[in-house]
């Protein structure tokens, strides 16, 4: 059988272009002893990715020219030739970027009941929604009635984020990239104060917004918000530090924020993280993010481009606000 599939054709410089890409096809064999075959359903593209398209070392190995790229997926078993899958199981895996696979079952899961849509498991019940969990209430030991800062509140993380620390009765401050988003924060999900970035002074809307400042600041932007989160801590303040899409594309290293100073006399804890840290959460994240969703009391958002000719677009648009919460490609 063949499949369509994506790789890296070269190494993006700056912003990446639908020419550092290449669509090509190849074969998926029929499974042998303990392999199994996957029609994928939807695939995730992710920030961390970009990372993941220069030559260096990192947490995760770099992406090589010429070789189909990977990513989080959730699909369908076709054929199974090991006896713990069946036809019909949803299995989420790292083998995405292409619209099928055959493979051992090392590192794929059984996703067993679902309770929503099978991309939700990319999303809001995926590694974007425990990343915010854990961030939140591991590293940011988030406490009742704090007053909570998310940069790129919009995104598949942050939009989970501002969501739980409302339900753990915290005020909410969300930053966005368009007026739309803004009011989907504060008119769907709960946030207590959300601002355009682009507009005004980010410091100004902070002191708006949290006049007695911030217990915790979830970093998913770095460069400006990370300096003016600092500038607008409380003593013994926490700032997760998840991502920092504002600098991904950059070509020249930029200088970090001029105020780290501010953290000895406040006695913040500035911790980066990454979600497989936490794996030992992984069934208490399911648990509860499975509770909330179906309980309404989480609302998730996704953004959907169809068909795996349209993956690289989707993974530019994540540098470009094209995506409300998770972007995510359906095959």
């Amino acid at each position: 059988m063949q499949s369509k599939a994506v790789t890296l054709k070269q190494r993006p410089v700056g912003m990446p272009q639908k020419s550092d890409f290449d669509i090509i096809e190849v074969n998926v064999p029929e499974p042998v002893d303990g392999e199994i075959q996957v029609q994928n359903l939807s695939m995730s593209v992710d920030p961390y990715m970009r990372g993941r398209m220069v030559d260096r070392k990192s947490y995760v190995p770099p992406f090589q020219i010429g070789e189909v790229l990977s990513g989080g997926c959730i699909g369908r078993v076709v054929q199974s030739n090991h006896a713990d899958f069946s036809v019909g199981d949803h299995v989420t895996s790292h083998h995405g970027w292409r619209e099928s696979y055959t493979a051992g079952v090392e590192n794929i899961e059984r996703v067993g009941h679902i309770v929503a849509d099978p991309s939700a498991y990319l999303g809001a019940i995926g590694m974007p929604g425990m990343t915010a969990y854990v961030g939140l209430l591991e590293v940011g030991a988030l406490k009742e009635g704090e007053t909570v800062f998310v940069s790129g509140a919009a995104g598949a993380v942050g939009s989970i984020v501002g969501q739980i620390a409302k339900l753990k009765g915290c005020r909410v401050i969300g930053s966005a990239g368009s007026q739309e988003k803004v009011d989907l924060l504060t008119s769907e999900l709960g946030f207590d104060y959300a601002f355009n970035y682009k507009d005004g002074n980010i410091l100004n809307h902070l002191r708006e917004s949290a006049p007695d400042g911030l217990d915790v600041y979830f970093d998913n932007v770095g460069a400006d918000h990370l300096q003016a989160a600092i500038m607008h801590m409380r003593p013994f303040g926490r700032i997760p530090l998840c991502g920092a899409i504002a600098l991904y594309n950059d070509t020249e290293p930029r200088p970090g924020p001029n105020n780290l100073t501010m953290a000895i006399g406040l006695g913040l804890t500035l911790r980066g993280f990454i979600v497989s840290h936490f794996n030992h959460l992984a069934a208490d994240f399911r648990r509860d993010m499975e509770n909330w969703v179906t309980s309404g009391q989480i609302n998730y958002k996704e953004t959907i481009y169809n068909g795996i000719d349209q993956a690289p677009d989707a993974f530019i648009g994540l540098f470009t606000g094209a995506n409300t919460g998770k972007m995510i490609v359906n095959f």
